[in-house]
């Protein structure tokens, strides 16, 4: 009703009543007041999107973090594994080393008794075929002999059996190796057994 009163007073030139708005006006009005509904949907939803994006970082970048430090922890243990691997492996090389050891030395000295006779040629060409095999297999796995005579006695690597006097000769000097020593990748096996010079 309040809209045919300003169309009636429109029409015959007058002013509408006081209180009255033209439809242009409400309807304005109207569509002021939906923007600014709408425009604060939108910032409240734009709000919410800003506030989950930061969340959604922040996630990232924790994921991110803790995948690196997995990467990091996964290096360092395979590293040790592998250093701890390469030790055992040494360990077993070594103590398969000690073990075949004495049958070596048993073979060298059935050698030396039995060249003398040749009567015996069979069995010490047997015995040698076995020393040779066991000494190859014991190079194969890195394992070295070494007979000190003649050199200084170094108590790291000979062992004094017992000691001599010996002319022309200068004291602490291997004079004799009863039993060769044996090193592994540098590491001494089995110190040489010897006879030193007094």
């Amino acid at each position: 009703m309040t809209n045919e009163r300003t169309e009636r007073a429109e029409r015959a030139g007058e002013s509408p009543p006081a209180g009255t708005q033209r439809p242009e006006e409400v309807a304005a009005s109207e569509d002021s007041e939906a923007s600014a509904a709408a425009v604060e949907d939108a910032a409240s939803d734009v709000e919410r999107d800003l506030d989950e994006l930061a969340e959604t970082r922040r996630e990232r970048d924790e994921y991110l973090e803790l995948a690196r430090r997995t990467k990091a922890d996964f290096e360092n243990y395979r590293k040790r594994v592998a250093k701890e691997t390469s030790e055992a492996l040494l360990r077993g090389k070594a103590d398969l080393a000690r073990q075949l050891l004495p049958a070596l030395d048993n073979l060298e000295r059935a050698l030396a008794t039995g060249q003398d006779s040749s009567a015996h040629e069979a069995l010490v060409k047997g015995v040698a075929m076995v020393r040779n095999e066991l000494h190859d297999r014991l190079e194969g796995a890195g394992v070295e002999a070494f007979d000190p005579t003649g050199e200084r006695f170094d108590p790291q690597l000979h062992e004094a059996l017992s000691t001599m006097p010996s002319e022309g000769t200068a004291s602490g000097i291997v004079l004799e190796t009863v039993e060769k020593g044996y090193r592994l990748n540098g590491q001494v096996l089995r110190a040489a057994k010897v006879v030193v010079s007094k």
